[in-house]
């Protein structure tokens, strides 16, 4: 009896130790189980949908969660999370996809017609998601106060209208084209364009709106690249408010070919509006000079700038801010590049020979610095060597910061004065001990700092970025610098002048123009003007340091006058 309990225990103990390993085993694998079955059907259901996307004629965009309440437009359902249509803000749930682009049409950048030229077209209303804040063009009340699908906007005219106020005739009445109506390309007039050329026939200048006084087109050019990633954010914003062919992204398609919209509309009015940093710009302004070279000077643009890079000293000096972070919505930021005013800026030519080797890198156009400085240099090698890391413009000035305190102890570019020669309009000038040598065309430099005036309290020369004079300073290294930036210090001016020439006796040296660095080895750096380009200004809100700076400017100016 005992022989047989001894064994009914035993195997009992084991059928429960091997339940424990069952279950054990089942809570570690299920959850396994489970999440490689919601991966696969979640990359299964990627595929679908970018498929979708692919063959769509809206500009489709997922989302996990939508920034405000919405609500999908074929099946009225509330959705958190689905896409939307970067162009004509249409929102749809996933499983209504199809649906939406059977039932659907997108915003046309050109009318569909039967080939005569039109001068009108009607609005194009897409029911729910309206605006938050936005009233009615009728009973001029709030829109989209209903927690459901309600009420009608106009993707061109952004007016919007409540279900109980749409009437008929609204459905075919014309459309303004609202309050940018004077930046936006109206599809009929690129549809009349287009049956021209096939006609080969040139005279833009009677087709509406071409023969409006105040029409003044604008093209957007954004860098998703650029400092904060804030690039494709904006895109969509823009593709809302204007054309859709109106806005480029730089990272698919290159300057040259989308200015070349700019020969399609009127003589000297295209505004252009870039999105990125000091290096964006430059790269639109070089894509400018080579339609000068094609002989296209009459479509020429003017250039606003919206600042989503590191520095972005160009657009500090033109008014535009030292950096956008999405604190200023789009429609103010339309409004400012239509109120600006065009002013030129000075370009620069720099080439360098070598030992009897002429242009031993190719010849560069240039607008705002050049500096000798390991700083800059060692910033952008890492920059290329993990560009993941640099996606937000904190990051980017923190890891200046890292560069610059190391800088402060190591002093890589000490005894500058005995590796290199100045020349200024062909008159050599004595260097005293410096670590960096900097020519300026612009107020800015640094991020920020205003170099040229230093604390403000000698007086100088007034610096401007359309003189055809560069300013030429000197730095004791990166602890002067936050001197300067702070006003507890000034540069150490060595002049200003028409033509620079720099001679570089050392092996190798880190140089850097216009944001791009490089370590350049004995030669020969010679800077002269080269041409103008034409930019706009942002006489916006002043801060307290460029008031004072204005005003220190205007004293010096009152007492040159009283010297004369």
């Amino acid at each position: 009896m005992e022989g047989t309990e001894r064994g009914s225990g035993t195997s009992s103990s084991v059928v429960a130790d091997w339940g424990l390993v069952f279950w054990t085993l089942c809570s570690v694998i299920l959850p396994v189980v489970i999440t490689l079955w919601c991966s696969f059907q979640r990359s299964r259901r990627q595929v679908l949908i970018r498929g979708i996307f692919r063959k769509s004629k809206h500009d489709w965009h997922y989302t996990d969660l939508f920034g405000q309440p919405s609500y999908c437009c074929v099946c009225a359902q509330h959705i958190l999370q689905g896409a939307f249509c970067n162009c004509c803000g249409l929102r749809v749930s996933e499983g209504c996809l199809k649906k939406a682009d059977q039932l659907f049409l997108c915003k046309e950048i050109m009318m569909r017609g039967d080939g005569g030229a039109r001068s009108s077209m009607p609005h194009h209303w897409i029911r729910g998601n309206v605006p938050l804040c936005s009233c009615c063009m009728i009973c001029k009340q709030q829109c989209g106060t209903q927690p459901k699908l309600c009420d009608y906007r106009c993707v061109w005219c952004q007016y919007t209208v409540h279900d109980e106020c749409m009437m008929d005739c609204l459905k075919t009445e014309e459309c303004t084209f609202g309050e940018f109506r004077d930046l936006i390309i109206p599809p009929y007039y690129l549809s009349t364009i287009n049956q021209m050329r096939k006609d080969k026939r040139t005279n833009y200048e009677k087709v509406a709106p071409y023969c409006r006084k105040h029409w003044m087109p604008v093209i957007v050019l954004a860098n998703t690249r650029s400092g904060n990633n804030m690039g494709e954010t904006l895109l969509g914003e823009f593709k809302i408010l204007l054309n859709p062919v109106q806005v480029f992204d730089l990272s698919k398609i290159a300057p040259a070919k989308a200015l070349q919209l700019c020969t399609l509309l009127p003589c000297n009015a295209v505004r252009v509006l870039v999105c990125g940093g000091d290096g964006t710009v430059g790269w639109v302004l070089d894509a400018i000079d080579e339609m000068k070279i094609k002989g296209q000077e009459r479509y020429i643009p003017q250039v606003a700038i919206l600042p989503l890079g590191t520095g972005n000293d160009l657009s500090n000096t033109l008014g535009w801010g030292a950096g956008y972070a999405g604190e200023v919505p789009v429609e103010q930021i339309l409004r400012n590049v239509m109120e600006a005013d065009g002013i030129k800026l000075d370009r620069w030519k720099i080439q360098v020979t070598n030992k009897g080797y002429y242009n031993l890198r190719k010849p560069k156009v240039w607008f705002a610095s050049i500096n000798t400085d390991s700083m800059e240099y060692l910033f952008h090698a890492h920059r290329e060597k993990t560009p993941s890391l640099f996606s937000s413009r904190i990051i980017n000035k923190a890891v200046y910061f890292f560069y610059g305190t190391k800088d402060c102890l190591v002093q890589e570019c000490k005894d500058l004065n005995k590796k290199v020669e100045l020349e200024l309009d062909g008159e050599r000038i004595e260097l005293p001990n410096l670590e960096g040598i900097i020519v300026l065309n612009i107020g800015y430099w640094g991020g920020g700092c205003r170099l040229w005036e230093g604390m403000g309290d000698e007086p100088y020369p007034l610096a401007r970025h359309d003189d055809g004079l560069l300013e030429v300073v000197g730095v004791h290294g990166s602890f002067h610098c936050a001197q300067i930036q702070v006003k507890l210090a000034n540069p150490v001016r060595l002049g200003q002048a028409h033509t620079v020439r720099l001679i570089l006796k050392s092996s190798k040296m880190p140089m850097q123009v216009d944001g791009e660095p490089w370590a350049q080895g004995p030669c020969t750096v010679t800077i002269t003007h080269k041409t103008h380009a034409l930019m706009l200004y942002h006489s916006g809100e002043q801060t307290d340091d460029e008031a004072s700076s204005m005003s220190e400017q205007d004293q010096v100016r009152e007492q040159t006058d009283e010297d004369v």
